[in-house]
């Protein structure tokens, strides 16, 4: 175990000396006892070369400093799984667990995603990674065990939910494969769950991974197949979400005139009024102000500098616990300047979307700042 930390390590940017500055702070904070920093340089080198295993008292550091599993930093888990003379008591006790998950155990769960959303938008995604892990590990073994629609569907609707949101943050931490995955599940929760909305929205998620990964027109046709999923049951503000995240991996695409529609497509579905939450999807937050950042993004990656309007609006209007989106908009309104020439304003916006890049843990945004970089 170890010889994926080099891997996470240098996808956040990070040297060995600022991983050891970052495991003492750490400790520090959390009251832990680790070695000297001399002893964790050595440390971390053969950590890094196979040499020395990754025990748990590091473990228990590393995986919410650097967002990651244990897997992803090397080693596979291991799972002791007790044997007994006769499975079936066994057996028969899980599903009898799982029959008594009612309404009040659904919502326990929904609430936990829900804490876990907020933290993310606020704090970033590295520092939850156990806890997330964790939430998923619960639902997927209630659902595993649990045998009529009636109790399956509630949990699974849950688990489609909490996986989307899990593969979301695995992406801003850099664990591409992980995030796949956890896109993967939450699609056959959703389909378990008979879920349309929920199918779509993993899917128009998991067409970024694409494009993110050099797959431009390929993200365009998933996202395309997501609003074509059960049309007739999604939401407005789904099908608005759903057009604007074709618009961007339109203009990543360069299909600028396909962008232009589907930004068209997104303003004519978007519900009127101020509220952000869909009732059927509390992962989709989306209303004229966030449409508006939306735009702004599109045409920035359009080089039209009539973004500027739309993101400097946005940027007034957006709520200061969406600290990861105000990152984003930062990397926009920098790239809006950079097709202007105006030099001296991308430089200041891109300083300020490399601090909350790095105030978030978020390499996804802190790839597009070094990309921003060597342009200016």
């Amino acid at each position: 175990m170890g010889k994926g930390l080099r891997v996470v390590r240098t996808a956040r940017g990070w040297s060995q000396e600022r991983l050891i500055f970052e495991i003492e702070r750490y400790a520090r904070q959390h009251m832990l006892n680790v070695a000297s920093s001399a002893s964790l340089k050595t440390y971390v080198s053969e950590w890094e070369n196979g040499r020395r295993v990754i025990t748990e008292r590091y473990a228990v550091i590393l995986r919410p400093l650097l967002g990651v599993t244990d897997a992803e930093l090397g080693g596979e888990p291991v799972r002791s799984v007790p044997q007994q003379p006769d499975g079936y008591e066994d057996l028969l006790s899980r599903i009898d667990s799982a029959r008594s998950v009612g309404d009040s155990m659904v919502n326990t769960f929904m609430d936990q995603t829900e804490l876990l959303r907020t933290v993310d938008r606020q704090m970033g995604a590295s520092g939850l990674v156990d806890q997330m892990n964790g939430h998923l590990m619960a639902m997927e073994d209630a659902l595993t065990f649990a045998v009529l629609p009636g109790t399956r569907r509630p949990i699974a609707t849950a688990l489609a939910g909490a996986a989307t949101l899990a593969a979301w943050q695995a992406l801003d931490a850099g664990s591409v494969e992980r995030a796949w995955r956890h896109y993967e599940l939450a699609k056959r929760a959703a389909q378990d769950a008979d879920a349309p909305q929920y199918l779509a929205h993993a899917m128009g998620e998991q067409a970024y991974v694409l494009g993110d990964a050099g797959r431009p027109e390929m993200a365009v046709e998933l996202i395309r197949d997501a609003q074509r999923t059960h049309a007739e049951r999604q939401s407005p503000r789904l099908r608005a979400w759903l057009s604007a995240a074709e618009a961007e991996l339109c203009a990543a695409a360069g299909m600028q005139d396909d962008a232009r529609r589907a930004l068209d497509r997104a303003a004519a579905a978007l519900p009127e009024g101020a509220h952000a939450r869909d009732s059927d999807m509390l992962s989709i937050f989306l209303n004229a102000d966030h449409l508006a950042r939306w735009r702004g993004n599109v045409l920035a990656l359009l080089g039209d500098s009539s973004a500027m309007d739309d993101l400097y609006a946005s940027l007034q209007a957006t709520d200061p616990t969406f600290v990861r989106a105000k990152a984003g908009l930062h990397s926009d309104l920098t790239q809006a300047h950079l097709a202007r020439g105006e030099f001296d304003e991308a430089r200041s916006n891109l300083q300020q979307a490399r601090l909350l890049a790095n105030r978030t843990g978020s390499v996804r945004h802190r790839r597009r700042v070094e990309l921003l970089t060597g342009r200016l």
